[in-house]
């Protein structure tokens, strides 16, 4: 039945209650009396209340469709609204359901299209700043080793500290490159580059300690990346966010045969901050992979981000 129908027959049903009333025994005298104006507005009081009873027994579809329609997410895919009884109203889901289903599917693939542009271009940087920039500190770095051998006494101390300074800068320039560009992950594989970014982010005020099973499957390209990214920006976000120091990074197999990923600190805690940018590339990444992606308050503190993957994919 079409809501159209629906509403009619509602509101039919109450006038036709009140048309009953109206031909039944009861009168009304002029003036009215107290019996009979009470008897009127207990009848009234009596039809609204069933009129917006039926009503919202009869809008309680549309209701939750609303509801569906206003927590969708298309970065938490899968959620979609129940479909009940037939007419217009389940068609309206059904079709709302549908939309879900082609969004989803065209954002995973532009996101796909996206990260993986952005990947060529961190690559075209590091390389950039590999050969470039590194090359021009390192010239100029050995200019001053030269020019320091030859320099008067008074001015050595001033040339080393431009070499100490021009050192911490090729250094820095180096390890921008590195992140930007995991080449332990492409030359030694996830777990190495795992255990290379935990030495990396350790500092004295912050101890990340690495926990990766052995015999974990081989997986493909595309997955070893995306839980190399999302351990990286789990260990960013906590080194700049979360002001802990400790921070457990974990790799284990799951049950059902998949890979799971542990990001672990005992800071501050996430608690009802929205998502970021950083949050935002994690569950995105999650997603061209079919994994699924938690990041919630620990049971004693801190924050916890969990990455499992459906299955493993073997690598050809």
């Amino acid at each position: 039945m079409s809501l159209y129908w629906r509403i009619f027959l509602l509101d039919a049903s109450v006038l036709v209650v009140a048309v009953l009333l109206l031909l039944g025994p009861v009168t009304v005298s002029t003036p009215v009396l107290l019996g009979e104006a009470i008897v009127l507005v207990a009848g009234l009081v009596a039809m609204l209340l069933a009129n917006a009873f039926l009503l919202r027994l009869g809008l309680a579809p549309l209701q939750r469709l609303t509801r569906a329609m206003r927590t969708a997410d298309l970065l938490r895919p899968g959620r979609r609204a129940a479909v009940a009884g037939r007419g217009e109203l389940a068609d309206l889901t059904r079709t709302f359901n549908t939309m879900l289903d082609r969004l989803e599917a065209e954002r995973a693939v532009s996101t796909a299209r996206v990260l993986s542009a952005q990947e060529e271009e961190r690559r075209r940087i590091a390389q950039e700043l590999h050969d470039e920039v590194g090359q021009t500190l390192t010239a100029v770095l050995l200019q001053l080793k030269h020019a320091a051998n030859h320099a008067p006494e008074e001015l050595r101390t001033e040339l080393h500290q431009a070499q100490e300074t021009t050192r911490t800068s090729l250094d820095e320039i180096r390890r921008i490159a590195r992140r930007l560009r995991p080449g332990v992950l492409e030359e030694l594989g996830l777990h190495s580059a795992l255990r290379s970014l935990a030495s990396e982010f350790s500092t004295p005020g912050l101890t990340v300690r690495a926990h990766i099973e052995s015999g974990l499957p081989k997986l493909d390209h595309a997955t070893e990346l995306v839980l190399y990214r999302v351990a990286q920006e789990g260990l960013t976000n906590t080194a700049r966010h979360a002001g802990a120091a400790r921070v457990d990074l974990r790799l284990r197999r799951l049950p059902h045969g998949g890979v799971g990923l542990l990001v672990k600190d005992d800071g501050r805690g996430i608690g009802r901050a929205p998502d970021g940018a950083g949050l935002s590339g994690m569950r995105e990444r999650a997603l061209l992979i079919g994994a699924e992606l938690t990041i919630r308050e620990g049971g004693d503190g801190g924050t916890e981000v969990h990455l499992s993957t459906p299955s493993a994919k073997a690598t050809p």
